[in-house]
């Protein structure tokens, strides 16, 4: 069996955590360091392992393969960059950057260097979306895409979330999962982008919107549409949508009874998908009942995350070909951030 990969985990928020909990849980990893800008507490298990507050030193002191990359967004590009730089390969969570252009020079840096760089869209992991994706394609186009993930956020979480709008909105955070499922169903080139928001607290910068919705023309005639919104005015009805409709019928997640927006379970799980076959008989009436398929035993939050950092093993052990993955990324990053250009500036965007 090979060794286990030399692993600093740079950044111990939420996400971080999950994935230091996923490293720890699986022979593939040996975590090396651990990196925060401030103290963080962590569990006995983590006392013998170095802790940085400085990146340059943690890199320095533990020679990691691999660097998980769990910052503040507007970090990502340089981190992940620096750890390329310096011979690891490079785990980073979504989305790659702020910027298209930094979200490129981040895939030119693996390409250049021979390094494996892996985004953290957990829902490629995730088989009931990869089945609610199938499905849909089973169908065929042209697709209408419909989703959304609002949050009503309060305490602890409401905090979070301005923290985040510090740097992007709702639908650039949230919004690169979703768009990139809508790739992935009707997988043809974006061709323009429409966005509006709207700014429902005093609480975040004048030039920032915790309401925000998206919608995207593709150039096989399919159209998809995103909607996200955080804070504690954000309404609880209707607040998880997630719905493809074709011309031969409709895929569509039920959420179950009683789902809170604020729950990071809800995000990921889809607990009953409804196929709905559009074919009807001589009397105009349908063929087929709606079929409901359910997913009861999939996966929650922190076994996603293990499979996902699986794949990071996989993609590195043997040498997968990472090129589609990291121009996925590219893809759905230029989408959302055409449609937060769509909002500022009141107009559709050309791609």
């Amino acid at each position: 069996m090979s060794a286990p990969l030399r692993t600093l985990v740079l950044g111990l928020g939420g996400m971080g955590r999950s994935h230091l909990d996923a490293y720890r849980r699986d022979p593939g990893f040996e975590v090396v360091g651990l990196c925060n800008r401030s103290e963080v507490a962590l569990g006995d298990e983590w006392t013998k392992t170095p802790f940085f507050t400085d990146f340059e030193a943690a890199l320095a002191e533990t020679q990691p393969e691999l660097v998980s990359v769990n910052t503040w967004s507007d970090s990502h590009a340089p981190y992940a960059i620096r750890a390329m730089e310096a011979g690891a390969h490079v785990f980073v969570e979504k989305p790659l950057a702020t910027t298209v252009e930094d979200a490129q020079r981040v895939v030119d840096t693996a390409t250049r260097l021979g390094r494996k760089l892996v985004v953290g869209y957990i829902l490629r992991h995730h088989p009931s979306w990869l089945e609610f994706i199938r499905l849909a394609r089973e169908f065929g186009g042209p697709y209408v895409m419909r989703m959304n993930l609002n949050q009503q956020s309060s305490g602890a979480t409401w905090q979070a979330h301005k923290n985040l709008m510090r740097s992007l909105s709702p639908i650039v955070d949230c919004g690169v999962h979703y768009v990139d499922v809508m790739c992935q169903v009707c997988d043809a080139k974006p061709v323009q982008v429409r966005g509006m928001g709207a700014r429902l607290t005093d609480e975040v910068a004048p030039e920032m919107y915790n309401y925000g919705h998206l919608q995207v023309l593709f150039e096989d005639g399919s159209a998809g549409w995103y909607e996200a919104a955080w804070g504690p005015m954000i309404s609880e009805t209707a607040f998880f949508v997630k719905d493809i409709m074709t011309p031969k019928g409709c895929v569509s997640i039920v959420m179950a009874e009683g789902a809170k927006s604020d729950d990071m379970e809800t995000h990921t799980r889809t607990a009953t998908i409804r196929v709905h076959d559009a074919a009807l008989g001589n009397d105009g009436s349908f063929l087929n009942e709606d079929r409901l398929i359910s997913m009861a035993d999939e996966p929650g939050h922190q076994a996603l995350c293990d499979r996902e950092q699986a794949f990071v093993a996989q993609a590195i052990r043997e040498d997968v070909d990472l090129s589609r993955h990291m121009a996925d990324a590219v893809r759905s990053l230029e989408i959302v951030l055409a449609a937060d250009r769509s909002i500022r500036e009141m107009r559709a965007v050309e791609l």
